[in-house]
């Protein structure tokens, strides 16, 4: 076996200094929702969310075993992945954050009647079923494949960088 670790580096990090390295990578935000067995709809912000395959189409979303939404997500078969634009600072912080109806600003709808809720005016959003769970140290990776996809006019894309929100791209005409 080689080793391809260089003398001297070390191999592990703790917890804070690869959360501080992490910070520093650029990540779209978006909000991952699902409904429970009631009906209950549930949701995060989300930064760990990926395209996996074209062919067949795959994505792949990160959810904490901490997170309050892990069980509905762990049992759910569908999600929806809305991608954030530069219009929803505010509906980020509120689903990041603890102990609050996240669903509370009414920005939701589900489409046709049923199924997990999405953002009509989302940069885009994934309607998913879920291919397959694997759990990867404190997550759980889950693949979905995207059957209904929309997207909404020009808008500028949510980021996250450094704990902070950015934006970028030209001003919608």
């Amino acid at each position: 076996m080689m080793n391809t670790t260089a003398p001297g580096v070390r191999t592990a990090l703790d917890a804070e200094e690869f959360r501080e390295a992490m910070a520093r990578l650029a990540a779209p935000l978006t909000i991952v929702t699902t409904h429970d067995a009631e009906g209950r709809p549930w949701g995060f912000t989300a930064s760990a969310v990926t395209s996996v395959s074209l062919d067949p189409p795959l994505v792949l979303v990160g959810i904490a075993h901490a997170s309050s939404c892990f069980a509905a997500f762990a049992a759910t078969g569908e999600f929806v992945i809305n991608v954030l634009g530069a219009q929803h600072r505010d509906t980020a912080r509120r689903f990041a954050a603890r102990g609050t109806d996240r669903f509370a600003g009414g920005d939701f709808d589900v489409v046709g009647g049923a199924g997990p809720p999405r953002l009509p005016d989302a940069h885009a959003a994934l309607r998913c079923t879920v291919a397959d769970r694997v759990p990867v140290g404190d997550h759980d990776l889950i693949l979905g494949t995207p059957t209904e996809v929309h997207t909404a006019a020009s808008t500028r894309p949510l980021m996250w960088h450094l704990r902070q929100f950015h934006t970028f791209g030209p001003s919608p005409a």
